[in-house]
């Protein structure tokens, strides 16, 4: 009699075995999908609460200060990115298209003001320029006028303002793109249409400008992203934009479905703005013909035209660096005893503290996410690795909204377990610790650190791990002893890179800190908007040489 085959106990072929094994989860998938769920979460939970909100008063935002935020934040986007632009693009051009007194000294010095944060900027500028400053003092001086009624002086608190310093603050987004973009530009081209009677704006507005035009418009999106994510500068300047609405609404209104609305609206924003910028550069194709391509070579100026271009490209330095540096220093020169403070050395621990941890867990879960989709090739992973980015187009005081109070509602259900099971009060574990901002500034700059990581590893030859593992090595250790090695330059450049965004980074730090709790950037607001320069100077100028280190790194890649 013929043996039954149990159906369940039949052997398998390969190609079965290979279908099961994929579907059979792994820790480094498991893990990759964690990571991603982490990051995208507190978008998530925005959407959420803005469209399941305890108290609906969308009606009343729309017919009241909704619309004032959004002509406020649509004006600072557009003139900021107009402005950004003009100034980046046309500083680009001048340091690679001519050789003028100070250009290779200028090539990096137009970088600077990326290491001063806008609100810097900001305090600077209006003590710079007030009625007591120095300015108007010498005007007053100079021509006998003794009030403000003698002499008219622009209004320094205005959006005008904030578009100019919000401007020389992002203005070096634009121009690094920019460079790149003219440098790689073929100087046969310029040649020909030089030869057929082209003068200096003809080559720029027919051949510069429209090659470099996908370049301009990447930064312009940047540009615009980050005046978005702006609040010291506005709030400062008594500018009311979507953001300051969210503080408004929140902290002062104490309506959080309202807060996580007009965040809704931010992402929205955020969304249409990328979607444009890609459709505007979707047909535009440009190709350097092999060996046809001749770099671009400088032209040498002379006489008022090679000063006038010194000129142009000293005056974004002078406004974006010089200014606030000197306004800062001045202050801190004149206010020794502020170095010494015992709250500026709380606040340095604490922004060494959490910007540390954050950048060492941001990187790490950076690189064990890419290489997590490059080892398993999952589908799922591979699809959640792009959207993982998200978090860096969120606006600070978006993530805040969507971390706070899910955390908080956490905290609390917590708390109250632990108290009934063993009643003892432990206290809100997240939200009363610096859990929260560590956790935001993972998000918001995790794209950083994934970014350099995936172009790190993309580096890296294939053969390499590939034979580790025929070695006997597992995937940990082939990480290990393989890629590590081979990208830690990269690693090293991304946690500094990440280091320097957690340290500048202001709205989320103001929403999500515990209470008494400082860092320098958030000394350097409440000292600033208690008008007390002289304390925030000290914590202005620590977060402005930190920036320094960051912007020294750009100038070594970019070489």
């Amino acid at each position: 009699m013929a043996a039954r085959i149990d159906p369940e106990n039949r052997p398998q072929s390969g190609l079965g075995r290979l279908a099961l094994l994929r579907l059979r989860p792994d820790p480094w998938s498991l893990g990759a999908l964690l990571i991603a769920a982490l990051v995208l979460m507190p978008i998530l939970s925005v959407m959420w609460i803005a469209f399941t909100p305890k108290q609906n008063i969308w009606p009343h935002l729309v017919s009241t200060t909704l619309p004032r935020y959004l002509s406020n934040t649509a004006f600072l986007m557009v003139g900021v990115a107009a402005l950004a632009s003009a100034v980046g693009a046309g500083a680009a051009w001048l340091i690679s298209v001519y050789r003028f007194p100070f250009s290779r000294w200028l090539e990096w010095l137009l970088l600077l003001p990326l290491a001063i944060p806008a609100y810097v900027g900001a305090y600077a500028l209006v003590d710079f320029l007030e009625y007591a400053g120095p300015v108007q003092t010498a005007l007053r001086d100079l021509f006998g006028w003794q009030s403000a009624r003698d002499y008219w002086f622009p209004q320094v608190r205005s959006r005008e303002a904030a578009v100019i310093v919000l401007a020389a603050a992002l203005y070096p987004y634009v121009y690094l793109l920019s460079r790149a973009a003219f440098r790689e530009q073929s100087g046969g081209a310029y040649e020909v249409a030089r030869a057929l009677g082209a003068g200096p704006f003809a080559l720029f507005r027919r051949i510069g400008l429209p090659l470099a035009r996908p370049a301009i418009a990447a930064g312009a999106a940047i540009v615009m992203m980050e005046t978005v994510n702006d609040f010291g500068t506005v709030q400062y300047f008594s500018v009311q934009t979507l953001t300051t609405g969210i503080f408004s609404v929140w902290l002062q209104g104490g309506n959080a479905g309202g807060a996580a609305q007009i965040a809704m609206v931010i992402l929205v924003l955020i969304l249409v703005l990328v979607a444009l910028e890609k459709i505007s550069r979707r047909n535009l194709r440009f190709h350097n013909l092999g060996r046809a391509h001749r770099p671009l070579v400088p032209v040498r100026l002379t006489g008022p035209a090679a000063w006038a271009a010194t000129l142009a490209c000293a005056l974004p330095v002078a406004v974006g660096f010089v200014l606030p540096v000197g306004v800062m220093a001045s202050h801190a020169l004149a206010n020794t005893a502020a170095w010494v403070d015992p709250g500026l050395l709380r606040a340095l621990a604490n922004t060494l503290t959490v910007g540390g941890i954050a950048a060492v867990g941001t990187v790490a879960a950076g690189l064990f996410l890419v290489y997590s989709v490059r080892l398993t090739g999952r589908t799922l992973p591979k699809l959640l690795l792009p959207i993982t980015t998200i978090g860096y187009a969120a606006p600070g005081a978006v993530l805040g909204v969507g971390l706070l109070i899910p955390m908080a509602a956490a905290d609390n259900a917590l708390a109250d377990l632990v108290e009934g099971a063993f009643g003892v009060d432990i206290g809100l574990v997240m939200t009363g610790s610096a859990f929260a901002i560590i956790y935001a500034y993972g998000v918001r700059f995790f794209a950083i650190a994934q970014g350099a990581a995936d172009a790190a590893m993309g580096r890296i030859a294939p053969s390499l791990p590939m034979a580790a593992r025929s070695l006997g090595r597992s995937a940990r250790g082939t990480l290990t002893a393989v890629h590590l090695p081979l990208i830690r330059t990269s690693v090293g450049t991304a946690l500094l890179l990440v280091f320097v965004d957690c340290v500048k980074e202001l709205p989320a730090t103001l929403l999500l800190r515990p209470f008494n709790y400082n860092t320098l950037a958030t000394r350097v607001y409440e000292k600033a908007s208690l008008e007390n320069l002289g304390d925030a100077a000290p914590a202005a100028l620590l977060v402005s040489a930190v920036g320094l280190v960051a912007v020294g790194l750009l100038a070594r890649a970019n070489r």
